[in-house]
């Protein structure tokens, strides 16, 4: 049987927790759905993973990222398409479907080929999984409104067409 393990992980403002590190270290593939905020965190994630796309959110384009890494955040994509055993995923930060909380049936119009859509912007974790395609939002993967501590997903997609995703947090130390 054989398997892949995606982890899905958004919003990282320029910072991954090194939790969420040590999960993408156990997975196939890295997916990140915007707002990386800088090449440093792209090149951490090519340190780990030979499989790693990523889309650009809001807060990723020419002028706010530093000066020097105009080329590498110019030649993202805004969307992008994976394809795993049982379907593909479709990716984008969702922030073209409603600034504040992206529409899912607008999100579900926009990409009805995928099994799978992965948005960030909200911060918020949410598996939609009512109908298909299923709309997913891993959260917030570094330090910035984490909603209770960094997260992620991973989603297990087998050859038979059977996919698991799993809602990961670690929660926010509290400093007395």
């Amino acid at each position: 049987m054989k398997q892949q393990k995606v982890a899905i992980i958004s919003d990282t403002h320029g910072h991954i927790d090194d939790n969420i590190i040590e999960i993408i270290k156990d997975c196939d593939q890295v997916i990140h759905a915007g707002d990386i905020c800088g090449a440093h965190v792209l090149e951490q994630l090519a340190e780990i993973s030979d499989k790693v796309t990523a889309v650009t959110g809001n807060n990723d384009a020419p002028g706010l990222w530093a000066e020097e890494e105009t080329e590498v955040v110019s030649q993202l994509p805004r969307t992008a398409t994976i394809e795993l055993p049982g379907g593909s995923v479709a990716v984008e930060h969702g922030h073209i479907h409603g600034m504040h909380q992206p529409e899912h049936e607008l999100l579900r119009q926009a990409h009805p080929e995928a099994r799978v859509i992965i948005y960030g912007h909200t911060h918020s974790m949410v598996i939609d999984d009512d109908q298909r395609p299923w709309v997913v939002n891993p959260g917030a993967a570094g330090a910035t409104r984490t909603r209770g501590g960094p997260s992620c997903l991973v989603l297990t997609a087998l050859e038979e067409g059977e996919w698991d995703i799993q809602m990961i947090r670690f929660h926010d130390e509290q400093v007395a």
